[in-house]
């Protein structure tokens, strides 16, 4: 047997005595580039696979020097690979070119941080379907081989940024599709919509579990209810581009929404708070079926709607309130423009920052003055009609908040404006519908429910803010931007001056899923390139309690099926659902007593 030539390159520098054999692969740079950020050194060793006891006695007494190698090439005529190859968990580029091998064992899949794989120029007939589970392969190249058809399964690879098929006797319609204008992502898309499938045939998750937390009050009447918060990932926004990994038909809207109604529907929540629907989707599909289950809703689209003709504002996406009105009765509902709020604040020192970077972002809020009905309470009244004094005040907001992470100071600003707002609606709406309009309101007395998608881990500054109430005017995510002068009005307790660069708000809130030692919700956004917390549900704490939660979807179910981001087939999202069910306490102020009759008063623009 002719001897094997391994080439090991590795990123740890090696002794000066060390002989060099260099092979450059220009193309195969930036690969290198984007799995390590320092210089590779390459070292060759001459290895046979022949079994000499006396051979690997020495190679073990000689290299006792750990190698953290990251790339091989296998070279001199090898017609089958040693199993040891699939051990080496560590690499990102392989190259078997040039070579007799003729079948490709399904242990391939076992390399999971292969960024290159180079196989030209060998005798492979066929592909083991298990290459599909390489999904950091952007380089593969099966160019000069015998390959009559490929594996479906190539469709996983959603990373593949080449592809090499020439020299194959592969079907025509294959090269066909693969030399046409971005031949790849479009025969990408067509082996993994083809999958007969393991996409198919994967069982829906297990029903989530539902986490008790606290009984209901078991001495008066109060009132309970669930309230749902939802980024249903609008369809303009759910493309192959973004989500390769999903199949079209699984991404395609009239699929993802009879999903996302069927959920709704099932978990039944007395209140659903929704980001990312489009207008026309509201209006035609949500508002009518949800009617039928006796919901009825409010809508805003994002401000940009404005700009827009009839027929383009149609797919801008925005906030809804869903509430069952067997529950709940609409007082009125408010619109919360951060660029609307962002231009009137742009003045003095805060201007360039405050028009350049905020009053861009069309991000909106949208909030619900609601009232409750007899049937939310624990307690059948003997008359069958709610006294007049049970009867209590609820606020519920839903917020998108900007996305980029590179934008964490828009995203403080944003949330800084949003409870600014909040402050002033409830004062105001409290004033012209309580039964004493003489008495001083205080916002921090009344029950508020926070929800919605604000782009922002636990640990940055927007979720500090709505956690404590407080956060410094020096911290981090304003990037030193010129904000203060806006800021410095936020820095008050009832109109006084706080006794640091604190800026402050007066609602007490919690997260509903930080309720216990560790969070419930390992993620609530879970995509390949992210898996994170950044959809919430805030509440005020001194006047609700939680009673229970919705628990997270199966682990076991997403790893066992290998799912490696959503939407699925089976999630229509890339976001998972919050549900939480509270209790009001019945001891609130009296300032959450009203009796009021609804009101068509337009929307707060700001």
């Amino acid at each position: 047997m002719p001897g094997i030539s391994l080439n090991y390159h590795s990123s740890l520098s090696v002794d000066d005595s060390t002989s060099y054999s260099q092979r450059i692969h220009p193309s195969q740079q930036y690969y290198y580039q984007s799995v390590e950020q320092s210089t590779f050194y390459p070292y060759q060793s001459q290895l046979s696979l022949q079994n000499d006891p006396q051979q690997k006695s020495s190679t073990s007494s000689t290299d006792t020097r750990k190698c953290d190698w990251n790339e091989l090439e296998v070279t001199g005529n090898v017609r089958n690979l040693s199993p040891i190859l699939w051990t080496l968990s560590q690499l990102t580029v392989l190259y078997l070119n040039d070579n007799q091998l003729t079948r490709l064992p399904s242990e391939i899949a076992c390399l999971t941080n292969l960024v290159t794989l180079d196989l030209s120029n060998n005798k492979l007939r066929n592909l083991p379907s298990e290459i599909g589970e390489l999904i950091s392969l952007r380089e593969l190249n099966l160019t000069n081989n015998s390959i009559r058809n490929l594996p479906y399964e190539l469709g996983k690879l959603f990373r593949l940024q080449s592809l090499g098929l020439i020299g194959n006797p592969l079907p025509s319609e294959i090269y066909t599709l693969y030399t046409e204008s971005n031949g790849l992502q479009k025969l990408l898309t067509y082996f993994l919509d083809s999958l007969p499938s393991s996409l198919n045939a994967t069982q829906p998750p297990p029903a989530r579990s539902w986490i008790r937390l606290a009984s209901p009050n078991a001495t008066q009447p109060t009132a309970i209810f669930t309230i749902m918060n939802y980024n249903i990932l609008c369809d303009k926004y759910a493309t192959r581009h973004v989500y390769g990994y999903c199949p079209s038909w699984a991404l395609k809207w009239d699929y993802r929404r009879k999903q996302i109604l069927e959920e709704l529907r099932s978990y039944a929540a007395d209140i659903i708070a929704l980001q990312e629907i489009e207008t026309d989707q509201f209006h035609a599909f949500f508002l009518p079926e949800l009617q039928k289950n006796g919901y009825d809703g409010v809508f805003s689209p994002k401000s940009r709607a404005k700009t827009m003709c009839e027929q383009d504002r149609r797919y801008v996406d925005g906030c809804a309130i869903f509430y069952r009105q067997s529950k709940f009765r609409l007082i009125k509902h408010y619109l919360v423009e951060f660029n609307q709020l962002a231009m009137s604040a742009a003045n003095g020192t805060a201007c360039h920052d405050m028009m350049n970077r905020v009053m861009t972002k069309d991000n909106i809020g949208l909030v619900a003055f609601l009232e409750t009905k007899e049937e939310t309470y624990s307690h059948t009244f003997s008359n069958g009609v709610l006294p007049t004094d049970h009867k209590q005040m609820l606020f519920v907001c839903t917020a998108h908040i900007h996305w980029d992470p590179e934008y964490c100071d828009v995203k403080v600003v944003q949330t800084l404006m949003l409870l600014s707002e909040l402050k002033t609606i409830m004062e105001d709406a409290i004033q012209k519908h309580r039964p004493n309009s003489n008495q001083l309101v205080d916002c921090s007395t009344i029950p508020l429910v926070l929800c919605g998608d604000f782009n922002s881990l636990p640990g940055s500054g927007v979720i500090e803010l709505m956690r404590n109430g407080k956060i410094s005017m020096n911290h981090a995510d304003f990037k030193e931007l010129s904000y203060e002068t806006y800021l410095q009005k936020y820095s008050r307790v009832d109109g006084n001056p706080t006794s640091s660069n604190d800026i402050v708000h007066q609602f007490k809130l919690n997260s509903a899923y930080e309720t216990t030692a560790e969070p419930i919700m390992p993620y609530t956004n879970f995509t390949y390139d992210f898996k994170g917390i950044i959809d919430y549900v805030f509440f005020s704490s001194q006047l609700m309690r939680v009673l229970g939660v919705l628990g997270p979807l199966d682990p076991e179910w997403l790893q066992t099926n290998k799912i490696v981001g959503c939407p699925h087939p089976n999630v229509p999202s890339d976001h998972f659902s919050l549900l939480v069910e509270f209790e009001l306490n019945p001891s609130t102020n009296d300032n959450s007593k009203t009796s009021t009759t609804t009101s068509t008063i337009p929307t707060r623009r700001q």
